[in-house]
């Protein structure tokens, strides 16, 4: 056969050979590498329709906090740490495939930049990431890191915190990779104790290890059918642009930066200097250094993975008192559609508020206890009420007597409501009858 004869690749002239396969089709051939770079060339059309999808809905750090505001009362600094980094982050996504005109004389690769929150339990950690994603429309997955051991033991492997993302994403793999990970509790995974014990800790310094690479960005394979097996069919998932953001209440955080920023004096007696006066928690957390995250159990690698590190302030009673009104979802706003459901107005007032408030406080479990306080107080209308169709106005007040305050609901009854369904109305009454002897 003539040279001019023998098969070559339709795409890049390679001439077939025993270490150059060629596919042959009906009019050409292709080798391996025009396949691979034909897969590379149709991948980055899902990542430029994603860009452009994206594009008209991504908005400014302040119109991001605007909207956070709507939801989340006070938290300030790190609402504004959150809109930062998030615009910064689908900012770089959107021109990573920009004209070198659009850039600087150099190529220059930006790298992610993964957020840890710290803060008390019910400060709103949680709400403010899912706000932030429903409004950019990006898929979100939650991972609690208390149920993540290391692979091949019992629990949760740091691959099916991928996975959620991609259900998330209905199994899209491009809309999966422009998704938002946060990962709760992540302060569990401290490292227990530093002892000459010779147990593997598969749970908390185990599952840090774990994490980094896919924190960081790598090729995580996720089984289409959720179990993995060897002829099972995988899906690639690059977790390059995927943001993560790990938060924890961190509890006994603020003692490591209290000892940090006032150490324990050693002078004693009368000519010993007076001890100043311990901050409080709020001004302990704004002093967060990654040393103390160090002290407190999670490595330096781990730590070095989230560069934005922010604080969430505990709440006071001032701020307990705006969470049950002012958001969208405020909670009072909440029963009162619930009560709306039945035909029956609620109203609550400005002491009882006050009293919810104050009781939220002492449960020390920031604003899941204004929950916990408000259906304790209607619990016992909302039992009696679908029972009672006449009920039109539920007052919730303060009321004070010799057992001190406590809440009560006033009801207002309507007499000529009809009865609610499902119920036969009441039957009249018998006539009497007398037996004349």
């Amino acid at each position: 056969m003539a040279d001019s004869e023998k098969p070559c690749c339709s795409f890049c002239g390679v001439e077939k050979s025993p270490s150059v396969p060629l596919i042959a089709g009906n009019q050409g051939r292709i080798c391996e590498a025009c396949v691979n770079l034909a897969h590379q060339v149709v991948s980055s059309w899902g990542a430029r329709r994603k860009s452009q999808q994206l594009a008209p809905q991504l908005r400014t750090p302040m119109a991001y906090k605007q909207l956070l505001d709507e939801s989340v009362i006070g938290q300030e600094s790190a609402k504004e740490t959150l809109a930062v980094a998030v615009y910064n982050h689908y900012l770089r996504l959107l021109n990573s495939d920009r004209e070198p005109a659009c850039r600087l004389g150099e190529q220059v690769e930006l790298e992610k930049a993964n957020i840890l929150m710290a803060g008390p339990s019910g400060t709103g950690k949680t709400l403010l990431v899912r706000t932030l994603a429903r409004t950019l429309g990006v898929p979100f997955a939650t991972a609690d890191a208390t149920t993540l051991t290391q692979a091949g033991y019992v629990g949760d492997d740091v691959d099916s915190i991928i996975a959620r993302l991609l259900d998330a994403a209905s199994g899209d793999v491009h809309l999966a990779q422009w998704g938002i990970v946060y990962i709760d509790e992540v302060d569990k995974l401290a490292r227990r104790g530093s002892g000459g014990t010779a147990v593997r800790d598969i749970s908390g310094e185990g599952v840090q290890q774990a994490l980094l690479k896919m924190i960081e960005g790598s090729e995580v394979r996720i089984a289409k059918t959720g179990r993995r097996n060897e002829h099972g069919e995988e899906q690639v998932v690059d977790t390059r642009n995927i943001l993560f953001i790990a938060g924890g209440a961190f509890a006994g955080l603020e003692e490591l930066i209290g000892s940090r920023l006032q150490p324990l004096a050693s002078d004693i007696g009368f000519l010993a200097a007076p001890r100043p006066v311990q901050p409080g928690i709020n001004e302990l957390l704004a002093a967060l250094l990654p040393d103390d995250l160090h002290g407190f159990g999670l490595i330096p690698e781990f730590i070095g993975r989230f560069p934005v590190i922010t604080f969430l302030q505990e709440l006071d009673h001032a701020t307990l008192l705006r969470i049950l009104s002012e958001p969208r979802n405020a909670l009072v706003k909440q029963y009162q559609q619930l009560f709306a459901y039945q035909g029956v107005t609620l109203e609550v007032t400005p002491a009882a508020l006050d009293f919810i408030a104050s009781q939220a406080l002492q449960r020390k479990t920031g604003a899941r206890g204004l929950r916990a306080a408000l259906e304790a107080a209607l619990q016992p209308t909302m039992f009696s009420m679908p029972s009672q169709p006449g009920v039109r106005r539920c007052t919730l007040t303060l009321v004070e007597d010799a057992a001190g305050e406590r809440l009560e609901v006033l009801r207002s009854l309507d007499e000529t409501a009809p009865p609610v369904s499902g119920e036969r109305p009441p039957l009249p009454a018998a006539p009497r009858m007398t037996l004349d002897l």
